[in-house]
């Protein structure tokens, strides 16, 4: 039984860490942009380029906050 015991914690600490590895290797699936996001991203920085486009602080004035 003892041995089966330490058989199963042996195991279990390879499970954690495999997992602890896959953990920080993991990616974020939403910091990926899909062709649509990564075209609308262009184009707002040729926006911002071209100064059409208005500040936070602007906003907040213009809307009285």
């Amino acid at each position: 039984m003892a041995t089966e015991t330490k058989q199963i914690l042996e195991e279990l600490k390879i499970i954690k860490t495999d997992l602890d590895f896959i953990k920080k290797h993991m990616f974020d699936p939403d910091t990926i942009m899909t062709l649509e996001e990564g075209e609308r991203f262009e184009q707002s920085m040729e926006e911002l380029k071209e100064g059409k486009t208005t500040s936070l602080s602007e906003l907040k004035k213009e809307l009285g906050l």
